[in-house]
C-alpha cells in the first residue's frame, strides 16, 4: 500500500492571544509534492527513512499500537519526503500518512480528525490536518475543544501557483514550538484586521478568481501576522529571509513566510513560473544567498491511498506510450 500526502503552506495565525474568545485560528493551502510512503505488513519492523522521519514513524507506530493494538510489524519505506521543519508541515503529514495506512491495513475506520487529536497533532493549528483530509485552501476556527474546526474549505485555482524559496537557515524544531507559542502575547487590533481581510479580502477574491486582490490581501495578512511574532523573529519576517520576501513582493502578486520559515513564497500565475524563477535565482545569486527555488502547485484533494502494481507499471513504461491507456493502470 502507498500513501501520498500533500504538503502545505501556512499563511499565519489570526489571534495568538485568544483575547477575542478563541485562540489562534489559522489559514493555509495544500500543495502537491508531499510524502509518498509505502507500507506493508511484515514479520518485524523495518523502516527505510532518514533519521528524523524514522523517529516520527516509530513514535507514530508506538502510539497507534497503544491506542488500537495495531502492532508494529510493518515494512515502511519513505519514497518521497517533505523537508523537515522548514514551513511545509512535514511532521503532521508523515504522522497521518503512517496512521492512515496502518489503520486501513488493520481494517479500522477511524476519522482522521480523531486520530490526529489522539496523536497530538493540531494542538495549535488545524491547517495540516485539514489539508491532509481535504486539500485546497482552508481556514480553521481556532482552539475550542479538541482539533480546531474546519470553517472554510475552497478549491484553489489550478492556474495559480507559488514560487517557493527555501534558503539555508535556522530551522525551528517542533520540540520548542509550544514554549515559543506560550511566550507570544499577540495583538487584538491585529487579529481583528486579519479576520476582516480574510472574510472580506481573501475569500471574495478566491471566489471571483481575482489573483491581484487575493495576492494584495495575502501580503497584507502576512505583514499583520508578523506583528504578533516580531519580537521572537526579529521583525515582521525572519531577519534572515526578509530581503527575499521583499524581492518576491516586487515580482509576484503576493508574498510571505510559511509558518516559522525559512521557506518563503510568492503567488504567481503558473504559466509565468519559469520567467519569475529565473529572476529570483538571479537575485539570490547577486545577493550571495544559497537557496533552492521550486514550483508550488495547488492540490485540491487530500491524502490518497494508491495501490501499486509494480509489474503492470514496469510493462506500461516500456511498451505503452498511449497516455489514455496509461490511465487504465493508474489504480487509486
Amino acid at each position: 500500500m502507498m500513501v501520498e500526502t500533500p504538503m502545505r503552506l501556512h499563511f499565519g495565525l489570526i489571534d495568538p492571544s485568544g483575547a477575542l474568545g478563541r485562540k489562534y485560528g489559522g489559514l493555509g493551502l495544500s500543495l502537491e509534492g508531499g510524502y509518498i510512503i509505502k507500507i506493508i505488513e511484515a514479520d518485524s519492523l523495518q523502516i527505510r527513512a532518514h533519521r528524523e522521519d524514522l523517529r516520527t514513524i516509530k513514535d507514530t507506530l508506538k502510539k497507534l499500537n497503544s491506542l488500537y493494538s495495531t502492532g508494529t510489524s510493518f515494512f515502511i519505506e519513505v519514497k518521497r519526503e517533505i523537508p523537515r521543519h522548514v514551513g511545509l508541515g512535514s511532521t503532521t503529514q508523515l504522522t497521518l500518512a503512517v496512521s492512515k495506512a496502518v489503520l486501513k491495513i488493520k481494517g479500522l475506520d477511524i476519522p482522521v480528525e480523531r486520530v490526529a487529536t489522539l496523536l497530538d497533532r493540531g494542538k495549535v493549528s488545524g491547517i495540516g490536518v485539514h489539508v491532509f483530509r481535504w486539500g485546497g485552501f482552508v481556514v480553521d476556527g481556532g482552539k475550542g475543544k479538541g482539533l480546531p474546526p474546519l470553517v472554510v474549505r475552497h478549491d484553489f485555482p489550478k492556474d495559480w501557483a507559488f514560487v517557493l524559496v527555501l534558503p539555508d537557515g535556522r530551522r525551528v524544531p517542533e520540540e520548542g514550538e509550544e514554549e515559543l507559542m506560550a511566550s507570544i502575547v499577540g495583538r487584538t487590533d491585529v487579529a481583528m484586521e486579519v479576520a476582516y481581510r480574510i472574510l472580506l479580502g481573501l475569500l471574495p477574491a478566491l471566489k471571483e478568481r481575482n489573483i491581484e486582490a487575493f495576492g494584495q490581501n495575502l501580503s497584507a495578512i502576512q505583514k499583520l501576522v508578523g506583528k504578533h511574532f516580531e519580537e521572537l523573529q526579529g521583525g515582521v519576517f525572519r531577519e534572515d529571509v526578509r530581503n527575499i520576501v521583499e524581492f518576491l513582493c516586487s515580482v509576484t502578486y503576493g508574498c510571505g513566510q510559511s509558518s516559522w520559515g525559512p521557506l518563503v513564497y510568492g503567488l504567481i500565475k503558473r504559466e509565468s513560473y519559469t520567467t519569475i524563477a529565473s529572476q529570483v535565482k538571479t537575485f539570490l545569486e547577486e545577493s550571495g544567498i544559497k537557496a533552492d527555488v521550486f514550483l508550488g502547485v495547488p492540490r485540491n484533494r487530500g491524502a490518497e491511498i494508491v495501490v501499486e502494481n509494480a509489474f503492470l507499471r514496469r510493462i506500461l513504461s516500456e511498451v505503452n506510450k498511449n497516455s489514455e491507456k496509461n490511465k487504465l493502470f493508474n489504480y487509486k
